[in-house]
């Protein structure tokens, strides 16, 4: 059996519960998913469960599969479809500005242009500006994953405008605080407010004179990537927990305990607790999220024995892993792999 393949870079999952949101929009038009999932890699049966995650490959994979095969790149949110080239084309009217401030104007314009549903509105508070979402019909504003994805959308675009990063000073949501918030601080990293009249990302007003610099080459490369680059949750590289998630995975298999992984990082076991609990993280929650998602990676990509798995995620045999993914995942190991997959405990 040939080794796993080693990796610096630490595989991602995504909540089940983004992954509804992502298909409510098709569901609430009547439209079967089950395609849309086969054709993304998803399994149907671990869905059901809340608990349940998929790799953030598959996520994309949904997005994509959702925009090329549906013509529409609001995944049918709205009245009418979007269709593909809609963004770029939000994104090209803005490559000209004279700043960023010009910049706003240019896209709340040209996506005005391209539906009904929905108002992009720049607003000011004082020292902060901000770019908020006005829908038209109730109805059509009440889907949080819309309220989510429009907000990632117009932040990476506005941020890659203004040279590659945009802080965000608070995120205004214009719905309750949603069950799946747990997982916001990856995606809207910074101060969060729900029930708020509108949603709205707000910012430093001063990055509004920031100068816009890209071209024509420049838009090619960002819309190459940016459907991953906005659905994806990224992991913020400054914080503590990230650097401990990449001492554990560089460190596989050792799978190092928390003083060693302390001594690595250069603080003392009690320093590291502090500082992880000060980010909402303990070091074996950590731990255990990582490991989740390498098995999911792992299910979904390989035939790997699930007692090779298990030594390779420092559980000492195949039941005790077995009962730890039940417990983070709400599913067997066997519903994670991939079609033509084995089963082998």
């Amino acid at each position: 059996m040939a080794p796993p393949p080693v990796t610096s870079k630490a595989p991602v999952t995504v909540p089940v519960a983004l992954v509804h949101g992502m298909l409510a929009g098709v569901q609430a038009r009547g439209e079967p998913i089950d395609g849309f999932l086969h054709d993304a890699g998803i399994a149907r049966a671990p869905l059901t469960h809340p608990a349940a995650r998929v790799t953030a490959t598959q996520y994309v994979a949904l997005f994509r599969v959702l925009i090329e095969q549906r013509e529409d790149e609001c995944l049918g949110f709205l009245a009418r479809p979007l269709k593909p080239g809609s963004f770029a084309l939000v994104a090209r009217a803005a490559l000209n500005a004279r700043d960023l401030d010009t910049a706003i104007r240019r896209v709340a314009r040209t996506f005005s242009l391209l539906q009904d549903d929905v108002t992009l509105e720049h607003r000011r508070d004082g020292a902060l500006a901000g770019l908020a979402l006005r829908f038209h019909e109730a109805a059509t504003g009440r889907p949080v994953f819309l309220h989510e994805m429009l907000v990632r959308v117009f932040w990476r675009l506005l941020a890659w405008l203004a040279g590659g990063r945009l802080p965000i000073a608070r995120f205004d949501f214009a719905f309750d605080n949603p069950p799946h918030a747990a997982s916001y601080g990856k995606i809207f990293p910074s101060d969060l407010e729900f029930g708020r009249e509108l949603t709205t990302f707000w910012f430093d007003a001063a990055w509004l004179q920031a100068p816009i610099r890209r071209d024509e080459a420049a838009l090619r490369h960002f819309l190459a990537h940016a459907q991953a680059n906005i659905i994806v949750p990224r992991s913020g590289n400054d914080l503590v927990s990230a650097r401990v998630r990449t001492h554990l995975q560089g460190a596989r298999p050792a799978w190092p305990d928390l003083a060693e992984t302390a001594g690595a990082l250069h603080m003392s076991t009690a320093t590291l607790q502090r500082r992880l609990a000060l980010e909402g993280a303990s070091f074996q929650s950590l731990k255990d999220a990582l490991r989740r998602d390498l098995a999911i990676e792992r299910l979904n990509t390989s035939a790997v024995p699930l007692a090779e798995l298990a030594q390779e995620l420092g559980f000492t045999d195949s039941a005790a892993f077995q009962r730890a993914f039940k417990g983070w995942t709400g599913s067997a190991p066997g519903a994670y792999r991939r079609r033509g997959g084995t089963t082998d405990a």
